[in-house]
């Protein structure tokens, strides 16, 4: 089994991954690691195939039954993922989720080791609060994903939703989730062939990049007149 890494370790690695978060060579370096894409842009996956054992537990929105479903892999320090949470996401809650008519489900994909540790603090948040906490991490990327100090940026954050110090340095180093926040990018790598974010799949047809709010539009309303 590998070993716990020491705190001081993980916060130096963490704090090193700020400088070089979304460089060319690092992006080269994650995803040259895994196989080749299994399915292109447009390519379909059977649901029951999407929808199988996952490393972690999906934390869904909307209707379980809705006529469509949605699964995003996103990395917390991309600004493309950002930008979609930003002006599209919006409009597909209220136009969509919360009408019963999406199923949308978020999985981790991380790029570097930074979106690891962002995705870790929102799954220690617990299972009602993870979708808000990816919320408010993609609403302030900016302010903490880019600068010297990640880690402080990011415990300034959390503590707005209540979690204190303590628990923010027990998340960072728990070695399992970390595990399990990996294993759940490398599936999705190996089973499903992403390899940048955003990746969606909707009702198991694979698009990848931002979509705007009428890109959204034109894929989902002639889903819905079927």
């Amino acid at each position: 089994m590998q070993k716990k890494l020491p705190l001081t370790s993980r916060r130096s690695l963490l704090e090193l991954a700020a400088a070089a978060v979304l460089t060319l060579a690092g992006l080269a370096a994650i995803v040259g690691s895994w196989s080749k894409p299994l399915h292109a842009q447009g390519a379909v996956v059977p649901i029951a195939q999407l929808m199988g054992p996952q490393a972690l537990p999906d934390v869904p929105q909307g209707k379980a039954d809705a006529p469509i479903t949605i699964i995003e892999y996103a990395s917390m320090t991309c600004t493309h993922c950002a930008a979609f949470h930003a002006t599209t996401y919006p409009t597909l809650v209220s136009k969509y989720i919360d009408a019963g008519k999406v199923h949308f489900i978020l999985r981790e994909f991380p790029l570097d080791p930074l979106a690891t540790a962002a995705f870790m603090l929102a799954r220690c948040s617990g299972p009602q609060k993870r979708n808000a906490v990816v919320d408010l991490l993609f609403d302030q990327q900016k302010n903490w994903a880019f600068i010297d100090k990640p880690l402080e940026a990011l415990a300034n954050l959390l503590k707005q939703t209540g979690m204190t110090q303590a628990a923010f340095e027990t998340c960072i180093n728990d070695q399992s989730l970390y595990e399990k926040v990996q294993q759940e990018r490398d599936n999705a790598a190996q089973k499903f062939g992403i390899d940048a974010t955003p990746t969606f799949f909707i009702n198991g047809h694979k698009v990848s990049g931002e979509m705007t709010p009428d890109a959204l539009d034109k894929i989902l309303q002639p889903m819905l007149k079927g």
